[in-house]
């Protein structure tokens, strides 16, 4: 094989990878072709790895800049955006004794204005009985009554003053929910049952999965969902002074389209994430309406062998 050849062949593949591109950089170094034609001098322009790095695109920062999508964060997502409860216009007030008052619209806003940051740490019921035909014989299973021990041991680790625990009305959620209480501690955290938040199919999922087809149509269950969504996801009420910490113990489903809403994107993509038994997702909700995700799924706190997704 001549030189030229040689060359032609190892450029062909500069296109795919680079490390096909450097073995056949040294296929032909072992061969000869780098040098023994042409010299010593030739030997020492040809390395492999300048042939690697000729095999590789230029790079320059507008072809790995990421582009953004165009979507701009809408800090009204939960309809209470103080600017938008109040219509800007001044308002009149009359007392017995006063002569009429306008009041700043200004300071209305401000009044309105939340102060506190909410932190709802959703959790998924832990692993119970697939066998059952009906809801109340979908139970925990040992090893499910276990992970809830482990996710209460967490969470009251966390030594965090939890305002609520709101539970699924579904038995493995509600056992979950009782398991989790005992382990925290103070007055005692009120528990509070919602069928809202019980399983369903929030919207049909991107990319579509043919292996999974749920028993109830998308829209019954979606509406349902979304609902829990917006009672339950949403910035702190303005009368609220300090931060709270809300427990939602509830379904894969529901908390995976809970994430996606809150953070404004596409919620067709809830079933391209997953969530173990047990585990712990945190949402951290600001005053202005911004939200982080703070863990997805966390459930690093179990031994290895006791995590399922079942």
């Amino acid at each position: 094989m001549s030189y030229r050849k040689t060359l032609k062949l190892i450029c062909g593949f500069a296109g795919g990878s680079a490390v096909l591109v450097f073995a056949a950089a040294a296929a032909a170094d072992s061969r000869g072709y780098f040098g023994e034609q042409r010299g010593g001098e030739a030997a020492g322009r040809w390395s492999r790895l300048t042939v690697l790095r000729a095999a590789q695109p230029a790079w320059t920062p507008a072809s790995h800049t990421p582009a953004p999508t165009g979507h701009a964060w809408d800090f009204n997502w939960d309809k209470r955006d103080p600017s938008a409860l109040t219509n800007g216009k001044k308002k009149t007030m009359t007392t017995t004794t006063t002569a009429p008052a306008t009041e700043d619209p200004s300071s209305e806003q401000d009044n309105s204005k939340p102060k506190a940051t909410r932190n709802i740490l959703l959790i998924r019921h832990s692993q119970y009985n697939l066998s059952g035909t009906i809801d109340k014989e979908r139970i925990l299973t040992p090893l499910g009554r276990e992970q809830a021990e482990f996710t209460g041991q967490r969470l009251a680790a966390l030594g965090l003053k939890y305002d609520v625990m709101i539970h699924s009305s579904m038995a493995r959620a509600t056992e979950t929910a009782n398991i989790i209480s005992k382990h925290l501690s103070g007055p005692g955290v009120e528990l509070v049952s919602c069928d809202l938040l019980r399983e369903g199919a929030p919207i049909e999922p991107v990319p579509p999965v043919t292996h999974w087809k749920p028993d109830a149509v998308y829209h019954e269950d979606g509406a349902r969902i979304e609902a829990a969504f917006r009672r339950y996801i949403h910035r702190a009420d303005p009368k609220q002074k300090e931060d709270s910490y809300e427990i939602i113990v509830c379904h894969a489903n529901v908390i995976r389209y809970f994430v996606c809403r809150a953070l404004q994107f596409p919620p067709e993509g809830w079933l391209r994430m997953g969530l173990n038994n047990g585990s712990i997702t945190w949402l951290t909700i600001r005053p202005s309406g911004r939200v982080a995700l703070r863990t997805l799924g966390d459930a690093g706190f179990m031994p290895p062998d006791k995590l399922t997704r079942t």
